[in-house]
């Protein structure tokens, strides 16, 4: 696996995609060729930034031609984008993986710590790419605030699902406003922004046990222990 992560591969070392008569469906060429480029962003723009980082360090990384890079992307911006999003769906659906694979009757406290649990995990083994997204996305201008916004919700959409679920088995816990839960991710977010900008990513999974008390104290008025 890279230094970066399994979403960090770079390719300029290796042979270019199969061409000719025996080459590979130009359907498969072509999704390898974008999946290329997405994981050649991720480590171009986490080792020298988004702004430094160029069209040309991109092919050069993927192992790509510059007439295919915009055969998939119209700019640096919309690959980073690309990038980003795979991602976070790789992500997310580890999140939910983590939660659905537990026993029926797990408790909501244990479900919460299962998925928080796996958010950390994926960030700290795909350094790479929790700094395009927390660190660099940000700062690429607003063509990415509409990304950055929609995982926000998507993050809000988790805690509010799991949430509505555990309400009939905590029938103390508060009926909170959709607000809530985009402020949790919010926080959330601010922590791991923190450990990845001080170059502290791999100890993002110590933050379990604070966020896990931080949720809980937001969506299930838990007192801090």
């Amino acid at each position: 696996m890279p230094q970066g992560g399994s979403l960090a591969r770079t390719h300029d070392a290796e042979p270019g995609l199969p061409r000719g008569r025996s080459s590979l469906p130009a359907s498969e060429v072509s999704a390898a060729q974008r999946l290329r480029l997405i994981t050649a962003t991720v480590s171009v723009v986490a080792d020298v930034g988004f702004r430094t980082a160029t069209v040309a360090d991109i092919v050069r990384a993927a192992k790509v031609s510059r007439a295919a890079f915009y055969q998939h992307f119209a700019d640096k911006d919309a690959c980073l984008r690309a990038a980003s999003a795979h991602g976070w769906g790789l992500l997310v659906g580890s999140v939910r993986s983590a939660t659905r694979e537990l026993p029926p009757g797990t408790e909501p406290e244990d479900e919460l710590r299962a998925g928080l649990r796996a958010y950390l995990r994926f960030l700290a083994a795909e350094p790479a790419f929790t700094r395009i997204f927390y660190v660099e996305m940000p700062g690429a201008g607003p063509h990415a605030w509409p990304d950055i916004e929609a995982a926000q919700r998507q993050f809000a959409e988790l805690n509010r699902a799991w949430h509505q679920h555990a309400l009939p088995q905590r029938p103390g816990w508060p009926r909170v406003p959709f607000e809530a839960y985009l402020a949790v991710g919010g926080a959330t977010t601010q922590l791991v922004r923190t450990c990845v900008r001080e170059d502290r990513t791999a100890e993002l999974p110590d933050l379990e046990e604070t966020l896990v008390a931080l949720h809980l104290a937001m969506l299930a008025a838990r007192p801090w222990e």
